[in-house]
């Protein structure tokens, strides 16, 4: 797995939580892909506190327990929560933008790259949300994420991590799916992000059905558990390792 960061050049995301920071507000931050039509992310959602968080991730951060490590956190909401909470937190982004800011609002905060192996602390909890499985890239990667899952989990720890089932892109009014069967898993997209004229590279981005990521965590000795479900496709897994 890659386990580059950004430069603050190459950072669209990061310069938007950045610019909201400093200034209360922010420009465009567009999402495009060669799959669906450009779309925009709201900023200021990014930004937003416990009680304004999605159910999903609100019990997520209930059932964070230990040290807790934040992966991809962006502008620190999650961790800000925690810390709030009274809970040990460590955020992680390859945005080196979005780590200034963090580190602004009070959050022990780090520009590391989840597979940088010379980042060696485990935790009781990693903590992966807004989609968290994204950072997982393709289902080829499965097996590199639990084998570093493993190396960062402290004994009885556990990933919570949230996703949802794109299949509702593909159902048909009789409930049918068109989903062609030879090509790629069908929560696998490319994306790119664009910002004030700052271009970032294209990556790959994984949405998964929890069955999918229930299969790869038993094939690479890990338990998944629904631990809740959304009301649209989707859910809040736990993933422990198998004794």
């Amino acid at each position: 797995m890659d386990s580059k960061v950004l430069c603050s050049d190459g950072d669209p995301m990061g310069a938007a939580i950045y610019d909201y920071h400093r200034n209360g507000k922010a420009g465009t931050l567009v999402v495009r892909s060669s799959m669906f039509e450009d779309d925009e992310i709201p900023v200021n959602d990014l930004f937003r506190d416990f009680s304004q968080m999605p159910e999903l991730e609100r019990i997520a951060l209930e059932e964070a327990h230990g040290s807790v490590l934040d992966v991809g956190a962006g502008s620190g909401c999650h961790s800000l929560a925690l810390k709030q909470m009274g809970k040990d937190v460590v955020a992680i982004d390859i945005s080196p933008l979005s780590v200034e800011v963090m580190k602004e609002r009070g959050i022990d905060a780090r520009q590391v790259n989840l597979y940088d192996e010379s980042f060696s602390d485990r935790f009781d909890t990693v903590l992966m949300l807004m989609n968290g499985t994204g950072i997982i890239g393709t289902l080829d990667n499965m097996p590199s994420f639990f084998a570093r899952m493993r190396q960062l989990l402290k004994p009885g720890g556990c990933v919570l991590v949230d996703s949802s089932d794109l299949r509702y892109l593909f159902e048909e009014e009789d409930g049918s799916l068109m989903i062609d069967l030879a090509d790629d898993y069908y929560g696998q997209l490319d994306y790119q992000m664009l910002y004030e004229g700052v271009e970032g590279e294209p990556f790959d981005w994984l949405y998964v059905d929890f069955d999918t990521l229930a299969f790869y965590a038993e094939e690479n000795g890990f338990r998944a558990e629904l631990v809740a479900e959304g009301d649209h496709y989707d859910y809040l897994a736990r993933l422990t390792v198998l004794p």
